[in-house]
């Protein structure tokens, strides 16, 4: 990949989409996901009998799930992360086409996304679920099966980065005209199962023909949450293609649309939506999903 595409902000690392793990724990630590806005609360049973693997202590841990052996063994404190005695399949769904490839602060809107979905994406794996992706650009989408444990959340983040390089080589090469994301979000039918959860974070440009009765079949066989990633710099902006130049020198353009009218509503297809700021830092990203995400009181 060319190396003006390897700027902060521009491109996807893997130490950095890794290391959000720790910020998930630490803000989301018991928050379900199930009660984003306007979603529905599942009841739990309890965190079951069976380990689902040992892991280095974080802050607010159940000291009562202390590994014995493996502390003594390494020297840190570990704790037993105990296999949920439900199956949970979330598939994060990531917007990289050519309309989220821009920003005028901190990153990108489509590195925003992917920062997103990974917090949430920890979280979920955290609690004993599988986790999934559809990555979606102006290319092939990328599809990575739903696994759990730590290494189905490896898999997703390496599926991510390979999508956001592939969209940026071709933004750079001159594509720039979105696929319709009704379009794109066909292929959820096929690799999320019903009664899965779907994580959509997109700009929601482009909808395409079709969009609401898309939405409207997702959310009646699964539970779908919708995470808006905006530009709030960009607020002022009138929509139009914009010139940009790359740190070395490459000159390329990004479009903005809808950009005075992102934070007008609150529901996308009348589903309710988290809005998310792509100029904010992941840390506040974090603590923005953790308070939006109560707990469930009646579990």
């Amino acid at each position: 990949m060319s190396d003006a595409l390897q700027a902060p902000g521009v491109a996807l690392r893997a130490e950095a989409l890794i290391g959000l793990r720790r910020a998930a724990l630490m803000k989301t630590l018991d928050i379900p996901l199930a009660a984003l806005p306007g979603g529905f609360v599942t009841k739990r049973k309890g965190h079951g009998q069976d380990v689902a693997d040992v892991r280095e202590y974080v802050a607010g841990d159940d000291i009562r799930h202390l590994d014995r052996g493996t502390t003594a063994r390494t020297g840190t404190l570990h704790v037993r992360r105990f296999q949920e005695e439900r199956d949970r399949v979330s598939i994060l769904v990531a917007d990289f086409r050519p309309s989220m490839l821009w920003g005028t602060r901190r990153a990108f809107r489509s590195v925003a996304a992917a920062e997103a979905l990974a917090l949430v994406g920890w979280r979920i794996v955290e609690e004993g679920g599988r986790v999934g992706l559809l990555a979606l650009g102006a290319g092939e989408p990328v599809v990575v099966p739903a696994r759990g444990r730590a290494r189905g959340m490896l898999d997703v983040i390496g599926g991510m980065i390979r999508a956001h390089d592939a969209a940026l080589e071709l933004a750079l090469s001159g594509v720039r005209h979105d696929p319709d994301l009704a379009t794109g979000l066909a292929r959820l039918d096929r690799i999320s199962p019903r009664g899965s959860e779907i994580i959509l974070a997109s700009g929601y440009d482009s909808l395409g023909a079709g969009f609401q009765e898309r939405i409207d079949e997702l959310s009646e066989r699964r539970s779908l949450r919708c995470l808006r990633v905006v530009d709030q710099a960009a607020q002022s902006l009138p929509d139009g293609s914009y010139p940009i130049v790359l740190s070395d020198g490459t000159r390329t353009r990004a479009t903005v649309r809808g950009a005075r009218s992102e934070t007008v509503s609150d529901q996308i297809a009348g589903q309710p939506v988290l809005t998310i700021d792509a100029g904010q830092t992941p840390d506040a990203t974090a603590r923005l999903i953790a308070a939006a995400f109560p707990p469930d009181r009646g579990a």
